[in-house]
């Protein structure tokens, strides 16, 4: 066997091998990942509605406040507009 041959033999060994690899990732990637991900895309999803209904439940709320005490609601906008002011001067 020459030098040649014996490259060639390395070469084909190593293309073997990465084959193997290849359908090993691609195994786990179908059994394992791609599952895991869908799942954490539901849950990301079913957060993302919860955290959206709540946000409409507070707006609502917010909202009803306003129109019960809406001389409240104005002192409370005029107290946030001083403070604001006064960080922004410093």
């Amino acid at each position: 066997m020459n030098a040649t041959d014996t490259i060639q033999n390395y070469a084909h060994d190593a293309q073997s091998e990465l084959a193997k690899l290849q359908d090993k990732v691609e195994t786990l990637m179908s059994k394992r990942v791609t599952p895991a991900m869908t799942s954490l895309a539901g849950q990301a999803e079913d957060v993302a509605h919860a955290a959206g209904e709540k946000l409409r439940e507070n707006a609502d709320s917010l909202a009803q406040s306003v129109r019960d005490q809406p001389l409240a609601a104005i002192g409370v906008a005029a107290l946030a507009g001083f403070v604001i002011a006064a960080l922004v001067r410093r």
